[in-house]
């Protein structure tokens, strides 16, 4: 199988199987969106959606969180990782949305990535989830499922090479649902240590399983010529 076929076979599968489908956090406008996006950084979505309550609460917009103390940000964060750095970016990203923007969350990827705290990794997830455009946030999972998976080549070592990638190879209205996909697949079974491949609905075609297989098959053979 070809890595456009393999393509074919794992988009056919998740137009299927998992027809809607979005981020984990939790979240009701782009600007919270765009907190817990920041937060998740080297974070579970389950830890950030049982810290984001009180967060937004207290915080529900970026006029509100732009005029609070960089501590009671900290003091409502304190239990995900990086509490201090992420602190002070969320803060410094209120003051500018209200500052240079109104208070509203761009759309655009460029005036996105001005804001402390965003990326491209996620710019790219607020330009998919709140705005619906067709952009592939390249996460561990993402990067990781991609790479075992055949959909990308063995130099595409960043997760910038594998965006390009993934987005020459994913028709366009597929892209802001295939980040899910390939992030809720690496998440949940194709895991970083002991991915669950007894599971997998792709084991059939997937190059790293079949690797292994003819590797096992190799060894045994050479253990019976020995013999």
């Amino acid at each position: 199988m070809n890595r456009s076929q393999r393509y074919q076979y794992l988009l056919d599968y998740f137009r299927k199987e998992m027809p809607e489908v979005t981020s984990e956090l939790h979240f009701s406008t782009p600007f919270q969106l765009l907190v817990a996006t920041i937060l998740s950084a080297q974070c579970t979505d389950k830890r950030i959606n049982e810290v984001t309550p009180a967060l937004f609460g207290r915080f529900p917009d970026a006029q509100a969180m732009a005029e609070a103390d960089e501590g009671e940000i900290l003091l409502l964060i304190s239990s995900v990782s990086y509490p201090n750095s992420k602190a002070r970016h969320l803060s410094q990203m209120a003051r500018m949305l209200v500052s240079d923007f109104g208070g509203v969350v761009p759309s655009d990827a460029a005036l996105l990535q001005r804001l402390p705290g965003v990326g491209r990794k996620t710019a790219n997830v607020v330009q998919a989830v709140a705005f619906g455009k067709a952009t592939m946030a390249v996460d561990t999972h993402v990067f990781r499922v991609s790479r075992r998976m055949g959909l990308v080549g063995k130099s595409d070592n960043t997760p910038l090479k594998v965006e390009r990638q993934l987005m020459r190879h994913i028709p366009e209205a597929d892209v802001p649902k295939a980040h899910h996909w390939l992030l809720l697949h690496g998440r949940y079974v194709c895991t970083s240590r002991a991915p669950h491949c007894d599971r997998c609905d792709f084991a059939d075609i997937c190059p790293r399983i079949m690797e292994d297989d003819r590797l096992n098959k190799h060894s045994s053979q050479r253990k019976e010529t020995k013999q």
